[in-house]
């Protein structure tokens, strides 16, 4: 089964930002004119289908609740926006996202003017115990950075773009079309320079005229802490590089904690649970149990039940925003019934059992409410 989610590279809780910037991503390295991949083309009409379906609300939620199936029995088309061809990058772009989408320019945007990079998004796992006080990771992604062999221009080294001369360096050409009812003229991309404003004449063989290439790099991130499952770190300018001296995007990194065994986090409390015998239950004991700060001794008060709590006050998850304020650590009790009794165990129990049968029980709050509306 297609999973569009996986396509683009996203998780099922994407936004609508993450889902356009992964396809303007994914688009550029899979598009036919780039890719030369025997599946390519293939890849390039999946891709759209992807997004088609994805940055629509109702689609989305069709294909999230029942599927690809689902669409197509609700009516929806399935074929994808690229199912009769596709034309250039540029124009894809803009059909999509608007004139002044990533790679294409409008009727009056300048095809010179600085872009800003993609934003880039990675998933990375951390421990409990590193979300709750924060750790140093070390992380490799890939992005676009500038060729240094053209330094971006797109142009061997010694060489350089020209002006292209169809458009004269604006990206559109004037063009007239006739109809029934007279000519119509139009402002559309230029097609010799592709809307860039220049032509080169000698590409880089480094990057292959596109002025970029895919690099690794590995940084180390500072993550804060008190931070929880999907938190996100914008860690500045280590996006893709921008186009014409724009500046980089920023890349988003996507915090998934790992559960802990022992403790359960709620908003900045911690909860664990305390099992504790019938005896400690009636008679109280003192007992050390494990906090996110190490061994800590509580008291079991006498006549304790199960379902009760003790806190401990700021033994929680640090405030994210003020690390100095901590949540708390609320211990749940539960009082468990022996399974398996020695004779002497049995023996105290009888008696005890023998002691208490005649016992009239101190009634409870529900039986004094019972007894106020058995009056009414």
């Amino acid at each position: 089964m297609t999973d569009y989610y996986e396509i683009l590279g996203l998780s099922k809780d994407a936004t609508k930002d993450e889902i356009k910037s992964a396809f303007r991503k994914k688009a550029r390295e899979l598009h036919p004119d780039v890719n030369k991949a025997p599946d390519a083309e293939e890849k390039f009409k999946e891709l759209g289908k992807a997004y088609e379906t994805l940055s629509d609300d109702n689609k989305r939620a069709t294909y999230d609740r029942y599927g690809e199936d689902g669409l197509r029995n609700a009516g929806f088309d399935t074929g994808g926006p690229f199912a009769g061809g596709f034309g250039d990058l540029n124009e894809i772009f803009n059909s999509f996202f608007g004139s002044m989408a990533g790679f294409g320019f409008g009727a009056h945007a300048d095809p010179n003017a600085p872009i800003e990079g993609d934003d880039l998004r990675l998933d990375i796992e951390i421990d409990f115990e590193q979300a709750v006080f924060g750790c140093e990771k070390e992380i490799k992604f890939d992005h676009l950075e500038l060729c240094p062999e053209c330094g971006g221009t797109g142009a061997e080294k010694g060489t350089k773009p020209s002006v292209c001369p169809s458009c004269h360096g604006t990206g559109q050409v004037q063009q007239v079309m006739r109809t029934p009812l007279g000519s119509i003229s139009q402002i559309v991309t230029c097609p010799q320079c592709r809307g860039t404003g220049k032509i080169i004449s000698s590409p880089c063989k480094a990057c292959s005229g596109h002025g970029k290439i895919e690099k690794e790099k590995k940084i180390t991130v500072k993550i804060p802490a008190g931070v929880d499952n999907m938190s996100k770190i914008r860690v500045s300018r280590e996006g893709d590089a921008g186009t014409n001296g724009g500046p980089a995007g920023d890349l988003y990194v996507v915090l998934h904690v790992k559960p802990s065994d022992y403790f359960k986090r709620e908003g900045y409390d911690v909860y664990t649970r305390l099992d504790i015998s019938p005896a400690q239950a009636a008679l109280g004991d003192e007992t050390v149990i494990k906090t996110l700060d190490g061994e800590q001794k509580i008291t079991v008060q006498a006549g304790v039940q199960s379902g009760n709590t003790i806190k401990i006050k700021g033994a929680g998850i640090p405030n994210i925003a003020r690390p100095s304020q901590r949540g708390n650590h609320i211990v749940v009790i539960a009082v468990v019934t022996p399974v398996k009794l020695t004779d002497e165990e049995k023996s105290l129990y009888k008696k005890l059992y023998e002691i208490q049968k005649n016992k009239q029980p101190a009634p409870t709050i529900m039986d004094k409410v019972k007894g106020v509306f058995n009056n009414v």
